[in-house]
């Protein structure tokens, strides 16, 4: 089993998992709640269904290696997934034969995975402002890393009405592997948070916090 356990801090534990296990294996790992279980059945396609079970394998074995009791999720008015009777905040990822969790004891945090791939030269510049599109220069590594970076800013924000061009934005970076300085930018409510990537597993994982 291939796993990946990155500490970002004291507060903070990423962990990436390559999934071997088929859906049966995995539902055994793992308590659902009603609403979970409701969640599940309406993932028709057999490989997403195994990715989300997956996912909540890995959140699952995070909480409980902090000696904590894990009472499954729980999702709010956005969509956005929560622990239950935890105040901790979590973010999950998946893509294909892997899944992503990471906790936060503190603060509310974000994570993407994503594999590196070429479509990204005609998908991602659609989603950057212009000082981004000049910086990525149509670079395939810079602009997965917007990509992967602003998604995780996303799920950290967690409410809707954003778009990626106008209200997630990234500060220039070397080579995107020194911690990056993100920003949420809306009428009402302006933020700066940090963005940590990582070469790891299919290609690339973002934790934003």
């Amino acid at each position: 089993m291939v796993t990946f356990q990155i500490d970002i801090n004291g507060d903070c534990i990423a962990r990436l998992k390559a999934i071997t296990e088929d859906e049966p294996a995995l539902r055994a790992q793992v308590l659902l709640t009603v609403s979970e279980q409701e969640d599940l059945a309406r993932i028709s396609h057999p490989a997403q269904r195994i990715e989300w079970l997956a996912c909540r394998v890995v959140i699952r074995q995070l909480v409980e290696e902090q000696g904590v009791d894990y009472s499954g999720l729980y999702k709010d008015e956005y969509g956005k997934p929560h622990l239950i009777n935890s105040p901790w905040h979590i973010s999950l990822s998946h893509t294909s034969g892997w899944a992503a969790a990471v906790l936060h004891k503190s603060r509310p945090v974000g994570i993407d995975i994503e594999p590196i791939r070429e479509q990204f030269r005609r998908v991602v510049p659609r989603v950057l402002s212009e000082s981004e599109l000049v910086h990525a220069a149509g670079d395939p590594n810079r602009l997965a890393i917007y990509w992967c970076a602003k998604e995780a800013l996303y799920k950290l924000y967690g409410k809707r009405q954003l778009t990626f061009r106008e209200h997630l934005l990234i500060e220039p970076f070397t080579n995107g592997l020194e911690p990056l300085v993100g920003h949420v930018r809306l009428p009402d409510h302006k933020e700066q948070l940090i963005i940590r990537c990582f070469q790891e597993g299919p290609g690339l994982l973002a934790v934003a916090y």
